[in-house]
């Protein structure tokens, strides 16, 4: 049963409802009337007075006999017309006008109870009761009008909520279709990565290899032949190499050494290079080390050196006494292990304290290293000075700069004029990275090996020539010419040029011995292996010396025949 509220419910149990309106859904709003109220509403309320007591919202619909709601007499019995009431009418029309065709007597019934305009009630005040919201009857779904119902989209709650079914299911298509693409993308990655680790180890293992058969490390690849590897190959290292030679000036006599900076072992070397050293001339004939330097210059005893040795020397640097001696102040003075004791060249008188002394961690100002670079003792060989020269040149080079700006503006401190292609720029950054491995303790000296007539031994190939300059000993020829050393005991200074003229025109081959300190009487010629008896007696004669002056003995180092001129040689003769 649809328990509504109506005008005449709640009359039996106290104050009656009456109807004030309708909410924003077309139900009717009632409220509690006043007694005065209900007096009045009772005297409008002309159906129940003529007892018809028709609720249009009962859900049996029934309706009392001989009533139409709508007043169309179709579908009920005909009934005596209730009367009409000028206090009441419930569309608000005027008694007796005509609505739509039809008089105000026969004005249908409004069963909503809509006020007229002249049926209007007074405001109230008092509070309005409060409606359970109950659904319709069925089949109210239209306005008072006659209208269809506006509906609006909150009255819809499945308009305004989601499915939360539905956005679960979609949650899982999408974390599942995320979840298919980071495996994916993850897939490709490790692709990527083992490519990429792939190509990098083909590249470094390509690099190894090609770096230990660079080194001549790969097994069977050495150049030894050893087959153990462990020989670098010394042909296909990068050295820069320049030939320095120290000249005395004050005493005479040169020293020369060649600077080696090997580039691939990182690794700096002083070769120390003996006077005696055979090399062969511009003309063919066969020279020492010590006179290509004084008469065959600069270019032309870097040429003999690279034929003999094997090597590439890119520039000459001539170190005079002088500049040795500014370099070493330039740079700070230099630390010597010592081997002897140097006098001082200025003291007036024997006995005073030497210059340097002799011992380890010696600090030699520039004075004293050129003394110490220059000091040959009396009865010592050429190599022992040789030797101390190289000392001198690894203290300045663990002294120097190792910032090739700052050595070329010690180079160009000097004041020297070096001999081209060398240029200062060039010697400063040289004798920078030769300074940066003396600090690191990667540089050594080491003396060339010559036999007696200069030529070099088996021995210098291999622990000099060919490990440290990289190059290939080819020494003259023996059997091209006859080595013949001359010295000059006559006391004339222009018997020496004149003998070397002769002995080249001879087709012999010209050693200066230098000059005797005393003239001696008569001329010798000397030869020590018997196989020289004939050669010596040649010298001889073509000196036009007398042929009982040819003996056995011993010779100079680097000649075959050693001759000494003696006040009975005559020029010409």
């Amino acid at each position: 049963m649809n328990d509504r509220y109506d005008a005449g419910y709640g009359a039996d149990g106290g104050a009656p409802y009456e109807l004030v309106g309708y909410d924003e859904y077309g139900r009717p709003v009632y409220r509690q009337a006043t007694d005065q109220q209900a007096q009045q509403a009772q005297q409008y309320d002309a159906y129940q007075q003529q007892g018809y007591g028709y609720d249009p919202y009962r859900t049996g619909g029934h309706q009392q006999p001989g009533y139409d709601p709508y007043g169309t007499g179709a579908g009920a019995p005909q009934q005596p017309q209730a009367p009409s009431y000028d206090s009441y009418d419930p569309y608000g029309a005027q008694q007796g006008t005509q609505q739509d065709g039809r008089s105000g007597q026969d004005a249908p019934y409004d069963p909503y109870g809509q006020l007229g305009q002249t049926g209007q009630q007074p405001p109230v005040t008092e509070q309005t009761a409060h409606i359970p919201q109950q659904p319709g009857p069925a089949g109210d779904d239209q306005e008072p009008d006659g209208s269809a119902p506006e509906y609006r989209t909150e009255q819809f709650a499945f308009v305004e909520e989601p499915d939360g079914d539905s956005e679960d299911v979609i949650d899982w298509m999408q974390f599942t279709e995320n979840r298919t693409e980071r495996r994916e993308e993850a897939k490709r990655r490790a692709r990527s990565r083992i490519i990429a680790l792939a190509v990098v180890f083909a590249l470094v293992a390509a690099g190894g290899v090609g770096y230990l058969w660079y080194a001549g490390k790969l097994p069977g690849v050495s150049d030894s032949g050893t087959g153990t590897g462990t020989t670098t190959a010394a042909g296909a290292q990068k050295r820069d190499v320049v030939v320095v030679h120290l000249h005395d000036t004050t005493n005479g006599g040169t020293a020369t050494a060649l600077l080696v900076d090997n580039t691939t072992t990182e690794q700096g070397t002083t070769v120390l290079l003996p006077n005696s050293l055979a090399l062969t001339g511009d003309d063919g004939s066969t020279t020492t080390l010590a006179k290509s330097v004084e008469d065959d210059g600069s270019e032309g005893t870097r040429t003999a050196l690279d034929t003999v040795l094997g090597t590439d020397i890119e520039g000459t640097w001539r170190l005079d006494t002088p500049f040795l001696l500014t370099l070493v102040d330039l740079v700070g003075n230099i630390e010597v292990d010592t081997d002897t004791d140097v006098p001082d060249p200025d003291a007036k008188k024997k006995g005073e304290a030497p210059l340097v002394k002799k011992g380890k961690g010696q600090t030699l100002s520039g004075k004293m290293a050129v003394a110490y670079a220059t000091h040959r003792g009396s009865g010592e060989d050429q190599n022992a000075q040789l030797e101390r020269f190289g000392q001198v040149m690894h203290g300045v080079l663990r002294k120097m700069t190792s910032d090739p700006d700052a050595a070329t503006v010690t180079v160009q401190t000097l004041g020297q004029i070096l001999e081209p292609p060398l240029t200062d720029k060039d010697l400063g950054a040289f004798l920078a990275r030769l300074s940066e491995r003396a600090k690191g303790g990667d540089h050594k000296s080491a003396l060339l090996p010559v036999q007696e007539d200069g030529t070099l031994t088996a021995e210098a190939s291999d622990s000099v020539v060919k490990d440290v300059l990289g190059g290939t000993a080819k020494s003259p020829d023996k059997n091209a010419a006859v080595s013949v050393s001359v010295r000059n005991a006559t006391g004339t200074k222009d018997n020496t040029e004149k003998a070397r003229v002769v002995l080249l025109n001879g087709g012999f081959t010209f050693r200066d011995a230098g000059a005797a300190g005393a003239a001696e009487a008569s001329s010798e010629v000397v030869y020590a292996d018997a196989a020289d008896k004939e050669n010596a007696t040649e010298v001889a004669k073509t000196l036009g010396l007398p042929a009982d002056s040819v003996s056995k003995g011993k010779t100079s180092a680097n000649a075959r025949v050693s001759v000494v001129l003696g006040q009975d040689y005559e020029p010409g003769s």
